[in-house]
């Protein structure tokens, strides 16, 4: 394969359970989103089960893992019920990110260098019952070098610095705000493949600031879902999840 063009899309399914449970009925169903998904060219299926429940629920993280054809993504914080969720169900991934009870979305990454010792375990838990481990991190060198010393197999940046800045800067991509914030997130992407880990990356992206992270050199995935859900909407979640692909292999190609 050609590792130059090479680059995943893992679509982010939560806000299609988030209308579904407005209403705390059966539809929309997201493991219908995620076949849909997945027939639109995702690589995998990223889904957050958030300790409140707010959209995910236990049962769909089940059903993901019977009917996924692509690999599963379990977004958690690491607590000890999380682990044991995950532990039983075995997503292929399984992503600790911080979480808060009074927050929209996950904002910030997880702080492995405070809790390096403790996320040790954790990881090392994950890992001997099969999972690869990934740590969404905020693009700091320390971050970064504490991944590495807790075992994690793949770090995702988080790139809603970056996306913030494009958007306040008239998503103009030589505004220094935005080539400062794209040099972070590079720069971080240089450790975690020199430290031998996966380097992925997310939050906030869209289709208009997609192509930049898209391009960096060895980012190997990028997991975007309120964007996707948003266009769905219109567009339906097979074209949706097509063109945000297309963007992104035009990227890598470029």
């Amino acid at each position: 394969m050609n590792t130059t063009t090479w680059i995943e899309l893992g679509v982010n399914i939560d806000h299609v359970a988030t209308v579904r449970q407005a209403r705390r009925t059966f539809e929309p169903d997201p493991v219908w989103a995620a076949i849909e998904a997945q027939l639109g060219g995702a690589d995998g299926i990223t889904v957050h089960l958030r300790e409140d429940r707010r959209h995910i629920q236990d049962h769909d993280v089940e059903r993901l893992q019977q009917v996924c054809n692509v690999k599963l993504n379990l977004e958690m914080a690491a607590t000890d019920e999380m682990v044991a969720i995950a532990c039983r169900i075995k997503p292929n991934l399984a992503m600790l990110v911080p979480e808060g009870r009074m927050e929209v979305t996950t904002e910030g990454g997880l702080d492995v260098a405070s809790q390096r010792d403790r996320l040790r375990d954790v990881v090392a838990g994950l890992r001997e019952a099969g999972m690869i481990v990934s740590a969404f991190i905020d693009p700091e060198p320390a971050q970064v070098e504490a991944a590495a010393q807790a075992g994690f197999g793949v770090c995702e940046v988080h790139t809603g610095p970056f996306a913030h800045a494009w958007h306040g800067q008239g998503r103009d991509s030589e505004a220094p705000a935005v080539v400062a914030q794209l040099s972070k997130v590079a720069d971080a992407g240089r450790r975690i493949v020199d430290a031998g880990m996966r380097f992925n990356a997310g939050h906030a992206l869209n289709y208009s600031n997609v192509k930049p992270i898209a391009a960096l050199p060895g980012v190997r995935e990028l997991h975007i879902g309120h964007a996707i859900v948003s266009r769905a909407i219109f567009v339906g979640m097979r074209q949706a999840v097509s063109e945000m692909k297309q963007l992104m292999l035009a990227a890598r190609a470029a």
